[in-house]
């Protein structure tokens, strides 16, 4: 399962992806740090074309024949997932690595704790590292719920107090970004850092009025109906479509600056989720109950309550969630630290030594703060 993100950029289906996931790194010719100061989704059209695409990534698969980045460790394959932990009832996977401080890695739309397959074995010399797979995504559950981004977020909460169980930084990419966000507003005693990489979400139109009106017989009765049966059909279609491994590839090459990135242990961890019974279910849910009603929960609402320091590791090429969000977060919340990379929508995975260094040398700072407050 891939990713979700955004930007005002709405290309055709088959170039539009969330959550990249890519190998090797495009090495850019700089990392561009900006000084702290003061996080707009896709259009909603957009964003869920892109979930089309997103469908079916994550886990990977048994033929993985690609070599991995020269001079970067790559996280092992393990076909039965690595550790599991029950949450309200379904199962939850979670990769964790390393000892020390620790960091909670999420993963975007559609993507699994593989998305982080070249930072988790790096950041894990340092730090204790998870890497938690959302419902619905990755070796997780596929639960036929309801799902909402205060569901992400609860589970993340809950992953802190039941397994981490001690201060952390929550990083995340993408729709991975915004639930780290939503989470560390939501558990602030715990979350003392949070670091997103083009994240999804979008800042609120103060100027939108939202006017309902009671649906009439004919609407909620007739017409309402229709559109279900009708979305159901199409969006069966596209997700068959979507998790054919030509399709795969086809899509990962529009999404990456680096095309040599996208291989067969990349297509294969995409395709192997969207094989449960259930992902063609959760995939219907998501993409007409969760993606295409967004606009409840803005980037500024968690931004404004947001109380700990923040790093945007942004690569700047990203055609959804370009540049410009990142200054407008930078913006809105002064506690910022802005990194730019020359990369697309998934900087860590596809400049994993630059991704992982930032990281790395911006949670030092983090980690020292933390641990003095707790021997206070």
């Amino acid at each position: 399962m891939s990713s979700s993100s955004s930007c005002g950029v709405s290309p055709p289906v088959r170039t539009e992806i969330l959550n990249p996931i890519s190998n090797r790194f495009f090495a850019p010719s700089r990392i561009n740090f900006q000084p702290r100061s003061k996080c707009e989704m896709i259009n909603r059209r957009g964003f869920a074309l892109k979930g089309i695409v997103a469908s079916g990534l994550s886990v990977v698969g048994s033929s993985l024949t690609s070599e991995p980045v020269q001079g970067v460790e790559r996280l092992p394959f393990k076909p039965d997932g690595y550790n599991f932990w029950t949450w309200r009832g379904r199962k939850i996977h979670y990769v964790v690595q390393g000892e020390g401080f620790p960091i909670v890695l999420i993963h975007g739309f559609g993507a699994s704790a593989f998305h982080w397959r070249y930072n988790i074995p790096e950041l894990a010399k340092k730090y204790k590292v998870y890497a938690v797979d959302l419902l619905g995504f990755g070796w997780s559950e596929k639960a036929i719920i309801e799902y909402d981004a205060m569901i992400w977020r609860d589970q993340v909460v809950d992953f802190l107090k039941e397994i981490v169980k001690e201060p952390t930084v929550l990083v995340g990419n993408s729709l991975g970004g915004f639930t780290a966000l939503v989470a560390a507003v939501g558990l602030p005693e715990q979350v003392v850092g949070l670091a997103l990489l083009n994240s999804a979400g979008q800042f609120g139109d103060a100027k939108a009025k939202t006017t309902e009106s009671e649906e009439t017989f004919l609407q909620k009765f007739v017409l309402k109906p229709l559109k279900e049966v009708f979305q159901r059909v199409v969006l069966q279609i596209l997700f068959w479509q979507a998790k054919q491994p030509t399709r795969i590839e086809s899509v990962l090459k529009n999404v990456y600056i680096n095309t040599s990135n996208v291989d067969d242990y990349l297509v294969e961890s995409i395709k192997m989720p969207a094989d449960d019974p259930n992902a063609g279910e959760v995939y219907y849910r998501l993409m007409t109950r969760f993606m295409l009603n967004q606009t409840e929960y803005t980037l500024d609402s968690f931004l404004s309550k947001l109380t700990c320091p923040l790093l945007l590791l942004w690569g700047d090429l990203d055609p959804w969630v370009g540049p410009a969000k990142a200054n407008r977060i930078k913006e809105f919340y002064p506690n910022t630290t802005l990194v730019n990379l020359k990369a697309g929508h998934c900087p860590h995975d596809e400049v994993p030594e630059l991704a992982n260094k930032a990281l790395v040398d911006w949670l030092s700072t983090i980690a020292t703060k933390a641990s003095s407050l707790q021997t206070v």
